[in-house]
């Protein structure tokens, strides 16, 4: 339970922390923002986005599935064509137009839309920490989760990486970059990997070399920030959770200072080092300062403790997702909050 619970809020923390950064340029970030030590987006509270509600689908079809691919199928499908209709604050193009072809009568196998966007990875960690001693099984999902919105195969290699590297953080502290590409490897084969293989055995020797990340990420042209191309995002993500030091907040933090999708980046690398230090390793401000409606922490708690003991009948428990209408009132009110930070973007210090 503790792993699943630390990977979920785990990401619940890079994200919201993230979320009021996005898009912004590492040195647009510092002139309007000097500092990123707490939860600010709206009255000293984060907000979660996309990032955090795509991986709790994930985790409630997990759950009603126990695993079963057509099960699991359908019940991510079902989750989102609810969170469509809600409006949400944060959602990519492709995930968006795969989103309305379910709304409008596809099925989960045709929906999806040929892009490499970020949405696949920021929602496999759990899969991985679940069902990564089992690849064939690792890999069925995660390409099921994938192929319902990006059939780009690039989303999947992406993907694939981020559960396996859940996977890893989850049963080993300390993490060997070298043996991590390795084992990738083995993961990876039968899929066109070979581009992105490079790309992780570049990460590989940037850690060895104490690059940080965002020396990496300016050494291969990300200086603009790390884009939503997941080609992108995961290496960067994969060399900050190898170069983790002991310091969440410090890992996040430097992860959001890359710039670009920040709060896809840290909650991704949030649901990996969440998985590793479970909830005891992410500070109490950060971790609380967060509005979670219409999820609550005894939501995440209840699909945690069922996820983490599987192999066990937990029948007192019974887990509904919250009503979309409740998720439409929430991003309706946050609005103008958006509309704020948007029109504060145009203005000095430039």
């Amino acid at each position: 339970m503790e792993i699943v619970l630390g990977s979920i809020i785990g990401t619940a923390v890079g994200d919201s922390l993230g979320l009021l950064y996005e898009g912004l340029s590492a040195s647009r970030q510092k002139k309007l923002y000097r500092k990123i030590c707490r939860q600010r987006f709206f009255m000293g509270k984060g907000l979660i986005s996309d990032d955090t509600e795509h991986t709790l689908m994930v985790a409630h079809a997990l759950y009603r599935s126990s695993g079963d691919e057509m099960l699991f199928s359908k019940y991510l499908a079902k989750s989102l064509r609810n969170w469509i209709i809600s409006m949400p604050l944060g959602v990519g193009f492709a995930s968006l137009r795969a989103c309305i072809k379910l709304l409008v009568g596809f099925s989960p196998k045709k929906s999806g839309v040929f892009s490499a966007g970020n949405g696949p990875a920021m929602r496999s960690a759990l899969i991985g920490i679940l069902y990564g001693n089992d690849t064939d099984k690792m890999k069925s999902l995660v390409g099921i989760s994938t192929r319902i919105t990006h059939t780009d195969p690039k989303a999947e290699i992406g993907a694939l990486t981020i559960a396996y590297a859940a996977f890893v953080a989850s049963n080993q502290k300390t993490v060997d970059p070298s043996n991590f590409h390795e084992g990738l490897k083995k993961v990876l084969m039968g899929y066109e990997s070979t581009e992105f293989l490079k790309l992780i055995e570049d990460v590989v020797k940037s850690v060895s070399n104490k690059e940080s990340s965002k020396e990496y990420a300016l050494r291969i042209g990300l200086e603009k920030g790390i884009s939503g191309y997941i080609y992108h995002t995961v290496p960067v993500v994969i060399h900050a959770w190898l170069s983790y030091k002991g310091d969440f907040k410090g890992s996040i933090i430097e992860m959001i200072r890359c710039g670009g999708d920040t709060d896809t980046t840290a909650a991704i690398l949030g649901s990996i080092l969440g998985a590793s230090v479970t909830v005891a390793g992410i500070p109490e401000d950060l971790r609380k300062d967060i509005y979670l409606f219409p999820y609550s922490m005894k939501y995440i708690e209840d699909i945690s403790q069922v996820l983490g003991n599987r192999n066990k009948a937990i029948s007192e428990i019974k887990i509904k997702e919250p009503f979309w209408g409740l998720s439409l009132c929430r991003n309706l009110i946050f609005m103008p909050v958006i509309i704020f930070y948007v029109i504060r973007r145009m203005l000095p210090p430039y």
